[in-house]
């Protein structure tokens, strides 16, 4: 699912489990900006150095540009922050309606949308249980365990489990959407009563409940606007919630929604097709995207906005991840496109626990390993261990072998105690490398406009944008020796982390080092100065 959204908990008025799926917070503490980018020592929050990397390690060197591929949802790439490190393939004229480089993609100016045509883009789709679901229900629907045929067992099995996890999460989103929505109209009438269009916390205080849910949901919000307004949390909890999971509905869980045919009219079953698409890199919701893309390369001299970790960076965008399960062919042949146009560090803020075509984007990854290309994943957001559970894409090659220049990203947050793993991040101690800053990111998002979202989506680029300095400033280094520099100048952590259980459950504490293969933070300034000695 592109945005790779994290849990948020709304507790004490209903007895949902989890309302999950938004990509914000109002749980965080009020974060600086930059925070990611800050000194421990110097700043207190376990950012990753970077501002003291080029204070004290940059200054004066000089560095050659890297292609970054944002394989993604697509990107402002008229953004005021990220204007000037737009990719642009200068191989190609733009709106002349031919393919000037001869790379078989027509005006490929600043990369290519994989999901879509002149007809337009594909905005939602349906998660890919929804889709292998509605493909073996074609074969098994009606089939029971004593009149199934043998050679046919295994395969049943796993449509019997496919029908279980859709209908489960099929009742979680109907919950959500009942919940929400009665926390909705308590909350409308409750603010009505006030007489106020945006009410403080002051407010929230002073107010008499006339009963015991007013009074429950009054003790919500006074928690709540410690470190959030009414209206941010109005909007970003309630009304984007209420919006997830009626989408989640309406398109990701829906076996009869598909919107393949309309909008891209590829043969989506031969996975060896690779000329489909359009030059639209931006698409119908660029935010998560144009997010990622401003943590790892927004401009840093401008005095406007942000700044990205990395100052020499060109994004190319490479649209191929739709609201829902993006496609196995789609990243297969994004992944191919970003390497054949230069591409050195791939970032993918993406994942899913089914796979069409496994083979195929493993065939893409071999390739861009064969070119010498980093990629950079998000473990993902629901609090699960990678050990244990499967997630795709995987480094793990079908059949056996790995790719061995390929990093897995959990979330941390700013402080350095139990909280350190942000309480939605996946973890694995064999499947997870390393952690990074992924709470109250602050980046860009269309419009020239800027937000903090959480997510290991944030992280995957704050690690992406290290491997960039890295492959910047020190350009001999192979893509294999980049992550091994990354992985061993993380900053340990010798401490437990909580890990969050079901609601009501006490979170178990375990080492920091159990939930990762390195056992620590990244680090750009460790990692510059492990760099410039690297044999």
């Amino acid at each position: 699912m592109n945005t790779l959204k994290n849990k948020v908990v709304l507790r004490g008025i209903f007895s949902a489990a989890l309302i999950a799926g938004l990509g914000f917070s109002s749980f965080a503490q009020v974060q600086k900006d930059n925070w990611h980018n800050l000194d421990f020592k110097k700043d207190s929050v376990f950012g990753i150095s970077t501002e003291k990397a080029y204070l004290e390690l940059l200054k004066g060197k000089k560095s050659t540009p890297v292609i970054v591929g944002v394989l993604d949802g697509g990107v402002d790439i008229k953004h005021e922050d990220l204007l000037s490190v737009i990719w642009v393939n200068k191989k190609e004229i733009a709106g002349n309606g031919k393919d000037d480089d001869k790379n078989g993609y027509i005006d490929d100016v600043n990369g290519w949308n994989f999901i879509g045509s002149a007809k337009g883009s594909v905005s939602h789709e349906a998660l890919e249980l929804t889709r292998v679901l509605r493909r073996d229900k074609a074969r098994f629907e009606g089939v029971t365990a004593e009149t199934v045929k043998p050679a046919d067992k295994s395969a049943f099995e796993q449509y019997q489990k496919e029908q279980a996890d859709f209908d489960k999460q099929t009742n979680e989103a109907k919950n959500a959407v009942a919940n929400i929505g009665g926390l909705k109209i308590a909350l409308d009438a409750m603010v009505k009563n006030m007489g106020k269009e945006n009410p403080t916390l002051a407010d929230f205080q002073n107010y008499k409940a006339s009963s015991d849910m007013e009074g429950r949901l009054k003790n919500i919000m006074v928690s709540q606007l410690q470190n959030s307004t009414y209206e941010d949390f109005y909007k970003t909890q309630i009304v984007k919630g209420l919006d997830h999971y009626q989408d989640q509905l309406a398109y990701n869980l829906n076996l009869d929604f598909d919107p393949r045919a309309e909008f891209v009219g590829d043969n989506y079953a031969d996975s060896k097709q690779r000329n489909y698409g359009s030059n639209d890199v931006t698409g119908p919701d660029a935010s998560h995207g144009t997010h990622v893309s401003g943590i790892i390369a927004a401009n840093r001299t401008n005095n406007i906005g942000i700044k990205g970790v990395a100052d020499n960076v060109q994004i190319m965008g490479v649209r191929s991840v739709p609201d829902g399960d993006e496609r196995d062919k789609d990243v297969a042949n994004a992944i191919r496109y970003a390497v054949s146009n230069g591409a050195k560090v791939l970032n993918m803020s993406f994942g899913k626990a089914y796979s069409w075509d496994k083979n195929a984007v493993d065939e893409a990854v071999k390739y861009a390993m064969s070119k010498d290309v980093l990629i950079i994943q998000a473990a993902g957001n629901d609090n699960k261990d990678l050990d244990v559970e499967k997630s795709f894409p995987d480094r793990r090659y079908e059949g056996g072998g790995t790719a061995e220049a390929y990093i897995v990203v959990g979330a941390s947050g700013s402080a350095d105690d139990k909280t350190l793993k942000a309480d939605f991040s996946n973890y694995g101690k064999t499947t997870v490398d390393v952690f990074a800053p992924g709470v109250k990111i602050y980046s860009t998002v269309p419009g020239s406009k800027y937000e903090a979202y959480n997510g290991t989506s944030m992280a995957a680029p704050v690690v992406a944008g290290v491997a960039s300095l890295i492959r910047e400033y020190y350009p001999k280094l192979t893509a294999v020796q980049v992550k091994d520099i990354i992985m061993k100048s993380v900053v340990k952590v010798n401490h437990n982390v909580d890990i969050e259980g079901a609601e009501g459950e006490t979170p178990k504490s375990v080492p920091f080092a159990d939930i990762c293969i390195s056992g620590g933070i990244v680090n750009a300034y460790n990692a510059l100065k492990l760099a410039a000695d690297y044999k």
